[in-house]
């Protein structure tokens, strides 16, 4: 090692990285030193909304920003002693959070997929736009996760709100505004943004904006890496970070988790198990697919096909609830009750469901119950339906194209073994565990360790230190399952939606 490269490794040593992600349920910050090292974490719960069925919605400034302020003074002494070197942000997304002039929140921001309101603003955007030329251009159809249906609703059911909305915000773009009064926004996030977005120009797509979201001035764009600005003075005398701090541009937490773990590579997925499923393969070109999410990667010139379900975590937290147990006993004991459940079959499609049906009145389904049936059979039950969701999805990034070459599981479910062996069992795939699952905040550590230049051999960071193989014989067992799993659905969906309509009108007419 020459003496330059020698000193410069010592001042990289003595730098740390902070990076904030607002989660779905929790938000969470990490001090990350340049080599990968995590100094010190911090975590906040927070819950999320739900004013009519079908909506779900975050307060910015009540839960965004108060989370990022509590995560960050609570981390910033560990900095000490070390020279803070850059900020990376994250949120869950893609999100739609109409603001004034100044960046002033004017409504809580309607959530990703998981809301489910702009449905007939999907349909009127397919027919007047037309499905195969979205797909073409934007790489997704469009669907409860795409924005560009949300601003339609926004115009036509609070045009108040509309008229006075100058800036469209996401949860990464919310944070980065008010630290550094930039109104910026991530070229991944912008592909989220369908159809206003052309995937191929990697642009915005000003005929159909136009259309979409009227007289809206759209933010500039950059890539998840690039430093987007510094933090000011009222920024900083708020937060107690040190006035001129670079930061980036941020991201959807997805892709900033992805980053965290090590998936860069064609062929690379991340499974995130969190309060919903999410799946991120990274591609070398754009494959789009109607029952799946194409979209820009959180790297210049890389793609990624992204699948995800609209519960997953939030199933087993329900269910922990209805039980009055916790995690780690109700995981036990699942783990004593044989592959299937002892003749149990579940939907996990309680909040609808995202790829690959896109069905927002879907609705869970428990098949099999006997008295016999207790919370163990339950539980595991409800571990095995999430994971056959993860099947169906892996399906289908294959039929799209994706060769799913190397999977890493990543996120709180990960602890404790069982699901994570259930769903290698259920898929016949080797999942690859990490060695830091934090999740999203680190990984925005890292793009800013790389936006700066200060990330000593960031390839190197998060090394993997398990992998989970799948059990033969369960495999063979889910063989069955799953074929039944897959016409549990098609068999009930007549009867879900009518139960959907009327959950529907029940909320309208209580």
């Amino acid at each position: 090692m020459s003496a330059e490269a020698g000193a410069d490794r010592l001042q990289h040593s003595q730098a740390v990285l902070l990076g904030i992600d607002i989660g779905t349920s929790s938000s969470k910050g990490v001090l990350v030193d340049a080599t990968g090292k995590i100094v010190a974490r911090a975590s906040r719960p927070h819950q999320t909304s739900h004013p009519h069925p079908g909506w779900v919605e975050h307060d910015a400034e009540s839960v965004w920003w108060a989370d990022f302020l509590e995560l960050t003074r609570e981390l910033l002494p560990a900095a000490e002693g070390y020279e803070l070197a850059g900020l990376g942000v994250s949120g869950i997304g893609p999100v739609l959070l109409p603001a004034d002039g100044s960046g002033k929140p004017l409504r809580p921001a309607i959530l990703y997929g998981v809301d489910t309101r702009a449905t007939d603003e999907i349909d009127e955007l397919t027919a007047e736009l037309g499905a195969e030329e979205i797909l073409r251009r934007g790489g997704s159809a469009l669907s409860s996760q795409a924005v560009g249906p949300k601003i339609r609703w926004l115009a036509e059911h609070e045009p108040e709100v509309y008229r006075r909305t100058e800036m469209l915000l996401m949860c990464s773009s919310y944070l980065v505004h008010r630290l550094t009064g930039r109104y910026v926004l991530d070229h991944h996030s912008a592909s989220q943004c369908d159809p206003i977005y052309d995937l191929r120009a990697r642009d915005w797509s000003a005929d159909w904006a136009a259309r979409v979201a009227p007289d809206l001035p759209l933010p500039e764009l950059a890539w998840p890496t690039e430093v987007v600005g510094r933090v000011g003075a009222e920024a900083a005398a708020e937060t107690g970070l040190p006035e001129g701090l670079p930061v980036t541009a941020g991201t959807v937490d997805a892709w900033a988790e992805a980053t965290s773990v090590g998936v860069r590579a064609p062929g690379d997925v991340m499974l995130m198990y969190g309060t919903t499923m999410f799946f991120v393969e990274v591609l070398d070109e754009v494959t789009p697919h109607p029952a799946l999410w194409g979209t820009c990667g959180a790297f210049p010139d890389t793609y990624t096909l992204a699948a995800g379900m609209a519960t997953s975590g939030a199933v087993t937290d329900w269910l922990r609830g209805l039980v009055d147990g916790d995690f780690a006993q109700l995981v036990s004991e699942a783990a004593m009750v044989p592959a299937g459940s002892r003749g149990l079959l579940l939907l996990p499609y309680f909040a609808g469901e995202r790829t690959p049906i896109f069905d927002p009145s879907a609705r869970g389904v428990l098949a099999g119950l006997t008295l016999e049936h207790g919370r163990a059979e339950l539980y595991r039950a409800a571990l095995e339906g999430i994971s056959f969701g993860v099947r169906h999805n892996l399906e289908a990034m294959g039929q799209a194209g994706g060769s799913a070459r190397r999977l890493v599981a990543v996120g709180g479910g990960t602890q404790g073994g069982l699901w994570t062996q259930i769903v290698s069992d259920i898929t016949g795939k080797e999942q690859q565990i990490p060695a830091e699952t934090v999740g999203a905040a680190y990984g925005n550590a890292l793009l800013a360790g790389v936006g700066t230049g200060t990330a000593v051999d960031p390839d190197a960071w998060n090394p993997i230190v398990d992998t989970v193989r799948p059990n033969p014989d369960n495999t063979e067992r889910y063989e069955n399952y799953y074929r039944h799993y897959r016409d549990l659905y098609d068999s009930t969906t007549r009867i879900a939606h009518f139960l959907a309509a009327e959950q529907h009108a029940a909320d309208q007419h209580p």
